[in-house]
């Protein structure tokens, strides 16, 4: 198994030359380092005007791992190879290094880079990538990556430190400026000397209490925009992080979640990362298809919710975490359930996390550290049987589901008060839908034990304990009260409600089958007209092509084959010929799983369009030779050739189309709303523009 390492950029507030000088005096031995035994120059060359220099050392390391380990290897120490490629007059230096000893059995290799900051020449920034392939080591493979993905994170860690002793220590020796390297023709006199910088923390070039995220997806994240806004996190979990939000700005162009929510879902994963990958495109697709992006703003909360709903936000807890007070056991969830509807409920609990992720971010700025979940006090007083009414438990749990899914690592504690008899009944009903790391969260009091030692006071400052629980805060949480029966809809009432939320979406989902692609035809009246486009494949990886015809095609027809499932129609007639009767205006695109596709058509001519998403298996897989869906019946029963995708298109005139995706504002496209930029690129041979 390879295992990776990415660092992020780590800025040091002091130029280039003076890092370089700081760094060479590591070698050939270092007393910071202890590991480093040794190191001999094997070769060394500098080009004729002196800017580029090249050193090539053999370096022994003595690795802190088991005796026994050592002896069954048959050595004492390990030998690396590093190449470092010096330019004086780019100001970079570049670092390779590679394991000389068990090269047949692990390979580790390793780039390093100093470079000149981009916005502040007079600082230098590190970036560090690593990768280690462990094909066998006696018998002992996972001791030994262990051992070895202990000790590089030991050294990543101290790297920082030690580049730092010896600044101070060139500072005590009076060197506290070295000039640029100019070329000998040009050589003059060196300025004099510049003070170094008294700041020695590594820094963002404009950072602040109050800096915003970084304003582009395509920004290198830095160490101490990730300590400030972030957290403490170890070398691999920042590797995590960095090599996952890479993967998503390479697939999810433009449609970025923000760096806490993308920790969230590695931290409920325990920072594995093909897991936390996979949740998060599960709910990247669920928060386009309900557009939960812009809930906060288009949610409009019935005043019942406002009248009857017994919960709220108040202040914060002693962490600085926004604070949530829901005071169950005076809330009536039959009544809301029969008035509003479970789909009804479920949006406003969304919008209450939405909001909740919105003050984690302005209570991070505000108390200038990393502060990213919530605290909830659950108030039970009044809680009886008349809370355990089925529909209503069962909407509860849906909504646990939900929120477990789509909203991991966002609740920081949980207090529940005045717990009463009929609790443990409830308990045992929703418990096991919770996860388990989120069950440690829960603080449980009976009575009024939580006015005890342990209890409210520990977490909470008493100036924001609410009057109902005994503190001096007014809380303007709803006290709830019984629903009057009036406002009951009626079943039917309630499905049409449900129904029309639950449809509430411009995107649409359809399953592309091998041999039963998907296909969706468009009119065009007008040329120059631009079909545009917005897809997630949600699963397997598919072939995504455009079409046109003169003939009109038939009717789009509905497959409902058995074993079939799903959305799925098709456009093509089996007898035409490509070529003949349709013919290819776009070039076929693979697309792959968890990929985001955008992009558009300038129409040549009018007449009939045909998008086509199918399922991808061989290159020799082409259209003319598309076979249909009764075909292909048996084949179908495996669910490996099963593809789903979630999509949504427009047609739009050429004059209210200005040439990129961004003008999809113009006619409400849920894309638009997820992105201020896209990257598009031309394609040869076609006016089409695609983003990915």
């Amino acid at each position: 198994m390879v295992q990776k390492y990415q660092s992020p950029v780590r800025v040091y507030k002091y130029p280039f030359e003076l890092i370089i000088a700081a760094y060479q005096r590591r070698f050939p031995t270092s007393p910071l380092i202890p590991i480093f035994v040794h190191s001999d120059v094997i070769s060394e060359s500098s080009s004729e005007d002196g800017a580029t220099h090249v050193i090539e050392r053999r370096c022994t390391l003595d690795v802190d791992a088991p005796r026994l380990l050592k002896r069954i290897a048959g050595v004492e120490y390990l030998y690396f190879v590093q190449k470092n490629t010096l330019d004086r007059q780019q100001r970079t230096l570049h670092i390779e290094a590679y394991n000389e000893s068990f090269s047949s059995r692990v390979m580790v290799r390793e780039h390093c880079s100093y470079t000149v900051h981009p916005e502040n020449e007079d600082w230098t920034c590190f970036e560090q990538s690593a990768s280690m392939d462990m094909k066998s080591f006696f018998g002992f493979e996972s001791t030994a990556e262990k051992i070895a993905m202990r000790q590089y994170a030991a050294s990543i860690k101290k790297g920082k430190e030690i580049v730092e002793y010896y600044l101070r220590e060139l500072e005590e020796e009076g060197i506290t400026f070295i000039p640029c390297w100019i070329p000998p023709s040009t050589s003059t006199k060196p300025s004099s000397a510049r003070p170094v910088p008294t700041s020695r923390a590594p820094g963002r070039a404009h950072s602040s209490p109050a800096d915003a995220l970084p304003a582009s997806p395509e920004d290198k994240l830095d160490a101490d925009y990730i300590r400030r806004y972030l957290g403490e996190l170890n070398p691999l979990q920042e590797s995590c992080l960095i090599r996952l939000r890479q993967w998503l700005q390479e697939t999810h162009k433009g449609k970025l979640p923000k760096d806490q929510h993308v920790l969230r879902f590695l931290r409920s994963r325990d920072f594995n990362l093909e897991k936390a990958r996979e949740a998060l495109c599960q709910t990247l697709t669920w928060r386009k298809q309900h557009q939960v992006d812009f809930l906060l703003d288009t949610w409009a909360c019935p005043q019942l919710l406002h009248d009857y709903y017994a919960g709220g936000w108040h202040h914060h807890d002693k962490d600085g975490r926004p604070l949530y007070i829901l005071r169950l056991g005076q809330m009536d969830t039959k009544g809301l359930v029969r008035a509003l509807g479970e789909e009804c409920l479920l949006r406003h609990v969304l919008s209450i996390n939405e909001e909740g992720l919105r003050r984690c971010e302005e209570n991070t700025k505000l108390f200038g550290r990393p502060i990213s979940c919530w605290s909830c006090v659950v108030d039970l007083e009044g809680l009886n049987m008349r809370h355990l009414w089925r529909p209503g438990v069962k909407a509860l749990l849906r909504i646990i589901e939900v929120v477990e899914v789509n909203y991991p690592e966002t609740l920081g504690r949980l207090l529940i008060l005045r717990a009463p008899r009929v609790f443990p009944v409830l308990w045992t009903l929703i418990s096991p839908f919770i996860d388990e790391n989120t069950r440690r969260k829960f603080l449980i009091y009976a009575g009024n034990d939580y006015q005890s030692s342990g209890g409210l006071l520990d977490y909470i400052s008493s100036e924001f304990i609410p009057d109902f629980l005994g503190g001096d805060a007014q809380c303007d949480v709803p006290e709830g009260g019984l629903v009057p029966k009036t406002l009951y809809h009626t079943a039917e009432e309630q499905e049409n409600q449900e129904l029309k939320l639950f449809t509430d979406t411009i995107y649409k989902t359809a399953s592309v089958f091998k041999g039963a692609p998907h296909e969706l035809l468009v009119e065009i009246t007008e040329c120059s007209s631009v079909i545009t486009w917005d897809f997630d494949v949600v699963r397997g990886d598919i072939i995504f092509s455009i079409f046109h015809s003169k003939r009109a095609p038939q009717p789009p027809r509905r497959e409902t084959l058995p074993g079939l499932g799903g959305n799925n129609q098709q456009v093509i007639d089996r007898s035409w010929t490509l070529g003949q009767d349709f013919s290819m205006v776009e070039t076929a695109l693979i697309c792959r799983e968890g990929e985001s596709i955008q992009g558009s058509h300038v129409t040549r001519w009018p007449g009939f369009y045909i998008l086509q998403w199918r399922f991808h298996n061989t290159p020799s897989c082409s259209a003319s030779t598309l076979s249909r869906v009764d075909d292909v019946l048996a084949s179908l029963q495996v669910s490996s050739h099963k593809c789903k995708i979630m999509f949504y298109t427009e047609v739009l005139q050429s004059a209210d189309f200005r040439g990129s995706m961004s003008s999809l504002a113009s006619s409400h496209s849920g894309f638009s709303q997820l992105s201020g930029a896209t990257t598009s690129s031309t394609r040869s041979n076609c006016s089409s523009i695609t983003s990915r």
